[in-house]
């Protein structure tokens, strides 16, 4: 057998996203064989400059290994024929800018569609391309506003309640990530590129199907609202119990139960069969009536465990449940790293890191060897010159003009 051949081999990526939504999906595709180049402004894209406070340095190292770092300033005419003659050659062009930044700049779609008709034109923002909010300004805590997540996140008694992680960025980052692979299979086909894009505010609204379930139907639909539209961290379609996090002697554990099995295999760990025959608990419909009762058995049954101890006793019950753990326990993590999901790296620039690969596996070929994230503009004579032709004394003036 030769070389490992990677899905994406042979695919160059022109990577102008910036901060987590677009340098996820192109990370996708250098995890999976592409050439991505990294085209940043002169000073660095914005989520470099977070590096200078305290740990912030991860997130950039993480989003942007293995690919080609070059700068380009494209408020210049120079910089500008540079982006169009690296499309000309380029099979994907991705960015995640306010809409319309491109065409303001002249580098827009159908500018880069009319040198090069087989371009993947991809782009990803927060409203998206069309529609009444399409200029609203977008971040991941605005999408989770706009679109419902923070008003069924967090207590009853409480505030909306943003997540913890910026799922709305890394959302819009996969289902871009879907949306080129899907418009480069149809190339294959047609020949023709495309213009593909997700708005974050559109690949969120799936993940709210429970609540939107209790919402449609508690009679909602253009009506009142009904219901407790935050429920903590018990179900929250409500259709489910016990499905929450109870205290232990030392910690917490999630315990969850969607069925009478899991429910029939947790009495059966608690000792306390005789539950079976409490009519309040005889189905899950029922039980999730009656959560407040099963949460009061569960919480007094979690606390006289310790954490790990509780969390082995359901495993061997074969009960759903987990730990609820802390980041230091999730980056130290055995699996993660037995998996090759995590790799311990001394980054030349941000020092021992736990750094990650994509979680898209692919049969026949090896993880992909992990490259350290660049220093900015690293690579600019290797893709400038070695991809693009530039002589040293065209490159050493594309410096001395500021266009590189």
């Amino acid at each position: 057998m030769g070389e490992p051949r990677y899905p994406l081999q042979g695919v160059t990526v022109l990577d102008l996203g910036q901060i987590y939504n677009g340098p996820y999906a192109t990370f996708l595709m250098a995890m999976a064989g592409a050439r991505v180049i990294k085209i940043e402004p002169r000073e660095g894209e914005s989520l470099r400059h977070r590096t200078l406070i305290g740990g912030a340095a991860l997130p950039f190292a993480m989003l942007n290994s293995n690919k080609l770092a070059v700068t380009l300033n494209l408020k210049s005419a120079r910089g500008r024929e540079l982006l169009i003659e690296m499309a000309r050659r380029a099979d994907v062009v991705l960015e995640n800018f306010l809409p319309g930044t491109m065409e303001r700049l002249g580098v827009g779609y159908e500018t880069l569609r009319g040198v090069n008709p087989r371009l993947i034109y991809a782009s990803g923002s927060g409203f998206g391309r069309t529609g009444p909010y399409r200029d609203y300004p977008a971040m991941d805590i605005t999408i989770q506003a706009m679109s419902g997540v923070m008003s069924v996140t967090g207590s009853p008694d409480g505030p909306p309640t943003k997540t913890g992680p910026a799922l709305c960025d890394f959302f819009g980052g996969t289902h871009l990530y879907g949306a080129v692979v899907t418009a480069l299979y149809e190339r294959e086909q047609t020949g023709r590129g495309r213009l593909v894009e997700v708005a974050m505010l559109d690949a969120v609204y799936f993940s709210l199907a429970s609540s939107l379930g209790l919402y449609f139907g508690s009679g909602g639909y253009g009506g009142p609202v009904n219901f407790p539209q935050r429920t903590g961290n018990r179900h929250s379609g409500r259709a489910a119990a016990p499905y929450s996090v109870y205290r232990t002697a030392d910690g917490y554990i999630a315990i969850l139960c969607v069925n009478n099995k899991h429910w029939n295999s947790l009495l059966k760990a608690m000792e306390r069969e005789d539950l079976r025959k409490d009519e309040r608990f005889e189905t899950p419909k029922k039980r999730a009536a009656h959560e407040e009762e099963i949460d009061e058995i569960m919480g007094a049954f979690a606390v006289r465990f310790g954490r790990d101890e509780l969390f082995k006793l359901l495993l061997k019950h074969r009960v759903p449940c987990a730990p609820v753990r802390d980041l230091a326990e999730v980056t130290n993590d055995p699996h993660l790293h037995a998996r090759g999901m995590l790799q311990w790296m001394d980054h030349p620039q941000y020092g021992r890191i736990a750094a990650a690969r994509s979680p898209l596996r692919f049969d026949d070929v090896p993880l992909m060897p992990l490259i350290p994230s660049a220093k900015l503009g690293a690579q600019n004579a290797e893709v400038y010159s070695g991809w693009l032709g530039l002589s040293k004394p065209e490159l050493e003036q594309l410096q001395r003009e500021e266009v590189i």
